[in-house]
C-alpha cells in the first residue's frame, strides 16, 4: 500500500494577512483546514497511511488530527525541531516509507484521481513522477520541459531565459521512489527537494512529469486563497477530478484559435486569432477542458518535422499564457494519404483513424480524460471538424467569419455557425 507524506511545516509568510497564529496548512478554507481537504482526498483514493511532517506551531496540527481515527485513516508525525528544508525530513523517516510514496506540499488544495497518477509512475518504473498542470501565469512560474515520453529533460526557473515553452507547472504533488533517496547522499541535514534531489536527477532519465487538468492550487497568497474558496463553493474543485466525467471543448487550431494564412511550418507564422485567448480563458474558468484537435499534414508532406511542430505549439501555449489562458492538451494527426509532394515522408502517407473528419483524436482524448462526449463540443472552421465531432458523439459548431446565428447542414444535421471562437464560447456558456 502506498503511503503519503504531507510537508506541513511552512510558516505562511505570504498569507499572514489571512491567519498568522496557525500553520499555513491549518488555515481554514470555507470553515475547514487545508490539511483536512488533503486527508479527505487521500482517504477517498484509499490512501489511509499518512505521515505529517510538522514544524512551526505543529502542535495545532497534532491536536486537530490526533492519530487520524476520526478521519478513518492512520496518521503519524515527524516534528522538525529545526527546519530541514523540503526533503531533509524524508531521510529521518526513510524506514517508515513505502517503496513508492506520495509527497504532498501542505498548502495545496487538490482533488485528484491518484490511481491514474500511481499507474503512470509504475508503468515507467520512475524514480520520481511530478504532477504538472497548465496555469494562467506560466511566464512567472517554474516550468518542466519534457520529451514525447513525458520524461523531464530540463527545469526552467522563472528567472531562467526562455522563448517558447510548454505550460507545465510543477504542482506540489509528487510520487517518489525510495531508490531516489538511496541514490542521493548528503553531508548536511537541510535538503531542498528540487535543488538537491530532483534537478540533479533529471540526467538519469528517470524523472517524469504527469500532466493533469485536475484541480491543484497553491493557496499561499490572499488572492489565491480567495479564488480557492470560490472554486470549492462552486463545486469546481470536485468536478475536475478525473474519476468524474468531464466536459470538453475540442477546438480546431488553424482558422479557429489561430489566423489562417496557409500552412504554418515555423513558430513565427503562428498568430492568435482576435479574441481567441479571451475565449480559451473563459473555457478555463468554466470548468470545461480546452483540448486542441488538429490535422497537421505538414508532417507527412515533409514541410515540418515533429520537433518543429512541437515548437509551433510551444509558441501557441506561450502566447496564450501571456493572456492568462491555457490549453489542457493538444492532439494532432501527422498523416496525409495523398502522395506526390517533394520531400514527403512515406511512413505518414497512410489512411488513418485520426485525420478529421474521422473521430480518432477526439475519441483518444475522451479516453485519456474521461470525457462525456454527449456533453462536449467540437468547434472548427471546416465541415471536417463538425463531422468529426458528430461521429464522436459531440455537439458540433462551425466558425465562419462574418456570419453569426445561422446554421449549416453537416451529414444531415444542423450545426450552429458563429463568427469567431470568442462568439461561440461566450454564447455557449451563456446558455448553460
Amino acid at each position: 500500500m502506498i503511503k503519503a507524506v504531507i510537508m506541513a511545516g511552512g510558516k505562511g509568510t505570504r498569507i499572514a494577512a489571512i491567519a498568522s497564529d496557525i500553520p499555513k496548512p491549518m488555515i481554514p478554507v470555507n470553515g475547514k483546514p487545508v490539511l483536512e481537504y488533503q486527508v479527505e482526498c487521500l482517504k477517498k483514493n484509499h490512501i489511509s497511511e499518512i505521515i505529517i511532517v510538522t514544524g512551526h506551531l505543529g502542535h495545532t496540527i497534532k491536536d486537530y488530527f490526533l492519530d487520524g481515527k476520526k478521519f478513518d485513516c492512520h496518521i503519524s508525525y515527524y516534528t522538525e525541531d529545526t527546519p530541514l528544508g523540503s526533503a531533509g525530513a524524508l531521510y529521518k523517516i526513510q524506514n517508515e516509507l513505502s517503496d513508492d510514496f506520495l509527497l504532498i506540499n501542505g498548502d495545496v488544495i487538490f482533488d485528484v484521481d491518484f490511481s491514474r497518477f500511481v499507474e503512470f509512475h509504475r508503468e515507467r518504473a520512475a524514480h520520481a513522477s511530478l504532477a504538472v498542470h497548465p496555469n494562467n501565469h506560466p511566464f512567472d512560474s517554474a516550468l518542466l520541459e519534457t520529451d514525447p515520453e513525458s520524461r523531464v529533460v530540463s527545469w526552467l526557473n522563472k528567472e531562467d531565459p526562455r522563448k517558447y515553452y510548454r505550460n507545465q507547472v510543477n504542482s506540489g504533488l509528487h510520487i517518489l521512489s525510495k531508490k531516489l533517496l538511496e541514490d542521493a547522499n548528503f553531508p548536511h541535514e537541510k535538503i531542498d527537494l528540487d535543488r538537491d534531489i530532483l534537478k540533479p536527477g533529471v540526467s538519469s532519465g528517470r524523472i517524469f512529469a504527469y500532466r493533469t487538468p485536475e484541480y491543484i492550487k497553491d493557496m499561499g497568497t490572499p488572492e489565491r486563497y480567495r479564488q480557492v474558496e470560490k472554486d470549492i463553493k462552486s463545486g469546481l474543485v470536485q468536478k475536475k477530478n478525473l474519476a468524474n466525467k468531464q466536459r470538453a471543448m475540442f477546438i480546431d487550431r488553424d482558422g479557429t484559435i489561430t489566423m489562417l494564412d496557409g500552412f504554418v511550418t515555423r513558430p513565427e507564422q503562428l498568430v492568435l486569432a482576435d479574441g481567441a485567448a479571451a475565449a480559451i480563458r473563459m473555457i478555463n474558468e468554466s470548468g470545461f477542458l480546452a483540448i486542441v484537435i488538429t490535422n497537421q499534414p505538414v508532417i507527412a508532406r515533409g514541410e515540418c518535422t515533429i520537433a518543429e511542430l512541437d515548437e509551433i505549439h510551444r509558441k501557441m501555449e506561450t502566447d496564450l499564457g501571456f493572456s492568462g489562458a491555457y490549453i489542457d492538451d493538444i492532439f494532432y494527426c501527422p498523416h496525409h494519404p495523398d502522395r506526390g509532394f517533394a520531400g514527403e515522408r512515406p511512413e505518414y502517407k497512410v489512411e488513418c483513424e485520426c485525420r478529421k473528419p474521422k473521430p480518432g483524436m477526439i475519441l483518444a482524448a475522451a479516453r485519456k480524460y474521461n470525457v462525456d462526449l454527449s456533453e462536449s463540443y467540437m468547434v472548427g472552421d471546416s465541415s471536417k471538424d463538425a463531422l468529426a465531432g458528430l461521429r464522436a458523439g459531440c455537439l458540433p459548431a462551425l466558425i465562419r467569419a462574418g456570419r453569426q446565428n445561422s446554421t449549416e447542414m453537416i451529414d444531415g444535421r444542423e450545426a450552429p455557425v458563429f463568427e469567431s471562437l470568442y462568439c461561440f464560447v461566450k454564447e455557449t456558456l451563456r446558455r448553460l
